[in-house]
């Protein structure tokens, strides 16, 4: 009988072509399932949460495995840990624990939150780098603000909807869109259920326009009513972006 595990991991997207294996190159999903057959020689495929692209990063992404093994969840936990070190994979398994077999890290999840980060000043990111935006011009955090307010909601977000998204519908519900400055940093706190693909990326990059200038905040409910991706600004660099938490009832 098979015992299906909850796993919650970290990891630097910078060197990773995002969540989902590829064959040109290192992914998460890819270094947690070497991992995992590391320790207990059994080959799985490693269920997440959500898909993140190449260059984004995960504070607590979320995914499920099946084993034939019944495993300690503290082994387990270690083990993969250890596995992942020797690889140099920039991931890391914060916690395991043991889940009923209709969990799905996925199809369970009833919210997904998001962090994006920018940093705002003339001097290169030494520190941050490939992990915050770097926008040389002062931003208007509170036109930035007031421009937010118009995706809150129930919409059709096709303006902000990658060109490949495979989404059956572009109708999202963004229950959350706070902004948050602390001096030269400005964080995006964003949740709802799902996201178009760029979803995020797409309404930051086009907030940023809001707050240099080169939008007014109501542009922003005209752009959302165009339903016309080239109507909205670009998409904000992958570094910035944090997948910070999946929910769960």
């Amino acid at each position: 009988m098979t015992q299906r595990y909850k796993i919650v991991i970290e990891y630097d997207g910078t060197d990773l072509l995002g969540w989902q294996k590829q064959l040109d190159g290192p992914s998460a999903q890819e270094y947690l399932e070497k991992a995992i057959d590391g320790f207990v020689q059994e080959k799985v495929e490693v269920y997440g949460a959500g898909r993140t692209d190449a260059g984004v990063h995960a504070l607590a992404q979320v995914a499920h495995f099946d084993l034939q093994k019944d495993v300690d969840c503290f082994r387990l936990r270690e083990a993969m840990n250890a596995h992942l070190r020797n690889m140099g994979a920039p991931v890391a398994v914060l916690k395991a624990e043991k889940v009923a077999p209709d969990f799905h890290a996925r199809y369970s999840a009833t919210g997904r939150a998001y962090i994006y980060r920018i940093t705002a000043r003339r001097a290169p990111l030494i520190l941050e780098k490939n992990r915050s935006w770097a926008v040389v011009v002062p931003l208007d955090v509170e036109k930035m603000r007031e421009g937010a307010k118009f995706l809150l909601g129930h919409h059709d977000f096709t303006s902000f909807r990658a060109v490949k998204c495979q989404a059956k519908s572009p109708i999202k519900t963004l229950d959350k869109l706070d902004i948050v400055q602390d001096g030269e940093n400005i964080t995006f706190f964003v949740e709802a259920r799902s996201f178009l693909h760029h979803q995020v990326r797409n309404m930051v990059g086009t907030l940023k326009l809001v707050g240099d200038g080169h939008l007014n905040p109501q542009d922003i409910q005209t752009i959302l009513e165009a339903k016309d991706r080239t109507k909205a600004g670009p998409t904000a660099p992958a570094c910035g972006l944090y997948l910070s938490k999946i929910m769960y009832d």
